[in-house]
């Protein structure tokens, strides 16, 4: 096939790629299929795992440089695949540092949970350079400098969501500008162990300097990195594709790490699960490049850039003993489940020194005044009754700050002439008419209350909010 012009029809093409069958069925184009569109994604099902689970590794061994198809154009493979062909693997733990984001990590946390897999998280961050322009796709091999940051913990995980969140949004769609001293403000020495530092790729400021200025030059950018990080968060990364610089450049960055005196750590530097995926991962590469296979030969992705077993890169790294049992002891360091991160809502400021639940009863009480009169001459019979039954519940549950929230967004719409308006089961609660958020009377319509908010329901109730 050529690169513009098929060597099939454009109708057999379009027939294949619908996924429409040959006898003229008609198949629902809106169907999920595992894919990531809107239609399938958003009302995604429960990730099932593989019946086989997790095997036991002879060489333990913890992945810690891993790319999803999270990395748009870059990564092959969905977190799902990832996590199943880790778990048959054998690997001790498993990370996912996608390229400046955290996008794949629920899917990844789901999938690692139903094979048995610890998961570590982390982002391979593109850092802002001074002077130089924010890059659009197109170029075989875009410029920039990256660095792998591990969340030691949850707090790393929070202090690292600060730094891409910062980053993306002084950038551009597709080209964040992640300043390197705000990474050190943020996560540098003297803010505790919550980072672990890799030098990543052969874009990474110590590969980079190392390929270009040479060892010299690589030295001052490791020290550099440990200065700003400290000795025990930063690791010297090799990787071995099986290209002809590969074992020049890991003797050299083996040495540099004695000279410094940090540990050096084996990683895959992988972006697909398997050996099959590499032809989608040279199709991907042409597209971000918008270049043909051929024109784009020299830059396509080596062939060995997916997942191996703790034996597979013990006998790969042989050259250098103990980088495969430190990336191990590194990966069960840093390994924790996203349920830890699970965010907890700020408090709320509530005036005249009342506590969240003592500022939501003023509000209802103030909303239920002039929604059904006043509680000696109430305008709907049981009104009252029912906003103090879910008054109750909602202390009972811990959810006072929640509402506060929602109120406080709907109020500041309605201030600032924005129009909005509360729907779905929040509409079966009385509190909720009261707060404004709703303008549905569950009451006076004796809507089920249950519906929106019961101690049988797991989490915080579904608030819908159209604004």
């Amino acid at each position: 096939m050529g690169f513009n012009n098929p060597d099939i029809s454009w109708g057999e093409l379009e027939r294949r790629l619908s996924g429409r069958p040959h006898d003229g069925r008609l198949v629902d184009p809106l169907a999920g299929d595992g894919s990531d569109s809107p239609a399938w994604s958003r009302k995604r099902a429960p990730y099932v795992g593989p019946d086989t689970g997790r095997r036991a590794g002879r060489v333990p061994y913890a992945e810690l440089h891993c790319h999803s198809n999270f990395s748009f154009l870059d990564g092959a493979s969905h977190p799902e695949e990832l996590a199943e062909e880790a778990a048959r693997l054998g690997l001790e733990a498993l990370a996912l540092t996608d390229h400046n984001g955290f996008y794949g990590v629920v899917r990844f946390a789901e999938a690692a949970r139903a094979v048995d897999l610890p998961t570590i998280f982390g982002a391979e961050l593109t850092l802002a350079e001074p002077g130089r322009a924010l890059e659009r796709p197109g170029p075989a091999d875009p410029a920039g400098r990256h660095l792998v940051i591990l969340a030691r913990n949850p707090r790393g995980y929070a202090l690292l969501g600060r730094a891409i969140s910062e980053g993306q949004l002084a950038g551009e769609k597709g080209a964040p500008r992640i300043p390197y001293e705000r990474l050190v403000e943020l996560g540098g020495q003297g803010t505790g162990d919550h980072w672990a530092v890799l030098t990543a790729c052969r874009k990474g400021p110590v590969p980079a300097a190392l390929m270009n200025d040479g060892p010299v030059a690589a030295r001052h950018e490791l020290a550099r990195l440990v200065s700003d990080f400290g000795r025990s968060n930063v690791f010297v990364e090799l990787w071995d594709h099986g290209l002809p610089m590969d074992s020049v450049r890991n003797d050299a960055m083996a040495e540099l790490a004695l000279q410094v005196g940090v540990d050096i750590i084996a990683t895959g530097n992988v972006h697909h699960h398997s050996v099959a995926r590499k032809r989608l991962a040279s199709a991907m590469a042409a597209v971000r490049a918008r270049r043909s296979l051929d024109e784009i030969d020299g830059w396509l992705p080596p062939a060995g850039m997916h997942l191996r077993s703790g034996e597979e890169q013990a006998f790969r790294f042989r050259r250098y003993p103990g980088v495969v049992q430190r990336a191990y002891e590194l990966g069960m360091d840093c390994a924790f489940d996203l349920s830890l991160v699970a965010p907890n809502l700020p408090p709320y400021p509530c005036p005249d020194g009342l506590d969240e639940m003592g500022y939501l009863r003023r509000l209802v009480e103030e909303g239920g005044t002039r929604r059904y009169g006043p509680r000696s001459a109430e305008r709907v019979e049981g009104a009252w009754a029912q906003l103090d039954r879910e008054l109750d519940l909602i202390d009972e549950l811990g959810f006072p700050g929640y509402f506060l929230v929602v109120w406080d967004i709907v109020d500041f719409c309605r201030r600032a002439d924005i129009l909005c308006q509360g729907r779905g089961s929040a509409a079966n609660s009385a509190v909720c008419f009261a707060l404004g958020i709703t303008n549905a009377d569950a009451v006076s319509l004796g809507l089920l209350f249950e519906r929106f908010l019961s101690p049988e329901r797991d989490g915080p109730p579904d608030i819908d909010i159209d604004i």
